[in-house]
């Protein structure tokens, strides 16, 4: 069974619709033990990044999301809140990826929010700060993907590339549009909305190992 976060997100209602087509078991729950004992946990989000942490902390949901062992996947404003910081409400957030989150400059000619279809991984940043294009770091929940796979994108607070990005996609500047770390997966796009892409990252997803990554 797979345990989606209960905690007044937008997208919800399409992450369980996306599943229900897959054939997953899944249920919302803001209950410790029910996500404790999930095999797979879902950290959605649509909202804003202050109030999202609000209701996780009053709840002690911080601090279960943290200590998870199962395979996590979050997903945009859920990824976001897995990271160290966000300019957004200047929220401090869950610390589970090593960057920060910061809103996109204003730049002539480009749109923010950043809306629609892009690249999955158009670029991928290394140590040395090089660029180098149609690259994807290895990880299980990109199995079987090309570095052009669109998929979908609403958001206008990215997150900084960091050791943990397994793709990169530039808007306006390179950002992570997918995390990885331990146990912890997450991207910043919508998988449940991008169609046959997103559907393969979600079955990848669900065919992760209870103690890949640990």
């Amino acid at each position: 069974m797979i345990a989606i976060v209960k905690y007044n997100a937008g997208n919800i209602g399409s992450v369980t619709n996306a599943l229900n087509r897959l054939g997953v078991e899944n249920k919302v729950t803001d209950d410790p033990a029910e996500l404790q004992n999930a095999d797979k946990v879902i950290f959605p989000g649509v909202g804003e990044a202050g109030t999202a942490m609000k209701y996780l902390k009053d709840r002690g949901l911080d601090e279960v999301i943290k200590n998870l062992k199962q395979p996590v996947l979050g997903i945009c404003l859920g990824m976001q809140l897995m990271c160290n910081h966000s300019e957004e409400g200047d929220t401090e957030c869950l610390r589970i990826f090593d960057t920060d989150v910061k809103m996109f400059p204003e730049t002539s000619g480009m749109k923010v929010p950043h809306m629609g279809w892009n690249s999955l991984n158009n670029e991928f940043r290394l140590g040395n700060n090089e660029h180098r294009n149609k690259q994807i770091q290895n990880s299980k929940l990109l199995v079987s993907l090309t570095s052009d796979s669109d998929v979908y994108y609403v958001h206008s607070y990215y997150a900084d590339v960091c050791e943990n990005s397994i793709a990169v996609c530039d808007y306006i500047l390179p950002f992570s549009s997918a995390l990885q770390k331990d146990n912890f997966y997450a991207t910043q796009f919508h998988p449940e909305k991008s169609a046959g892409i997103g559907e393969q990252i979600l079955e990848n997803f669900i065919k992760i190992p209870a103690n890949a990554g640990i």
